[in-house]
């Protein structure tokens, strides 16, 4: 791998994490009565989604929708079958009860979304509309309406967000 390349890899990782943390940001910035603090965050981390977007682009990251599915699955496959069994057993070695439970509710969303892309895979170019429900404790990702109370956390069904 070229120089460059992994410079956009690194580059790619850390854009895509400055996203999630300004918005983390922004979230606590609202929470505390900083509304204008809150948009400049919000502000920033749409900038670093378009510098994010564009290293990906120049990776040759973003392919076919049905090759990006398929990178998909394999990555969500990737972690709840490798990557967080290992995170969890070093949380429990540990005693970190809170990355435990973090690493846990990963591990179970993981393979919702593993199963939820293989069937848009299976179901590519139909068009079957639906809606999505996103917990906001766990993550876990319902298909159309989700249940009264989460499986994974038990987070109540009017706490789910739908993702338009």
């Amino acid at each position: 791998m070229s120089k460059t390349a992994k410079n956009l890899q690194e580059a790619f990782a850390g854009e895509s994490q400055a996203n999630r943390k300004y918005i983390a940001f922004a979230i606590k910035a609202e929470a505390e009565g900083h509304e204008q603090v809150a948009k400049l965050f919000r502000a920033a981390a749409e900038a670093e989604t378009v510098h994010a977007l564009n290293h990906l682009k120049e990776l040759n990251g973003i392919r076919s929708t049905r090759e990006n599915l398929e990178a998909a699955i394999g990555g969500e496959t990737h972690e709840f079958q490798e990557m967080y069994p290992q995170m969890i057993k070093e949380a429990e070695e540990e005693g970190s009860k809170a990355a435990l439970r973090s690493f846990t509710f990963a591990n179970e969303v993981e393979k919702i979304h593993a199963a939820l892309y293989k069937k848009a895979a299976d179901t590519l170019g139909k068009n079957e509309e639906t809606d999505y429900h996103v917990c906001p404790v766990c993550g876990n990702t319902f298909e159309g309406e989700p249940p009264d109370k989460c499986p994974i956390c038990g987070a109540l069904k009017k706490s789910f967000r739908k993702v338009d």
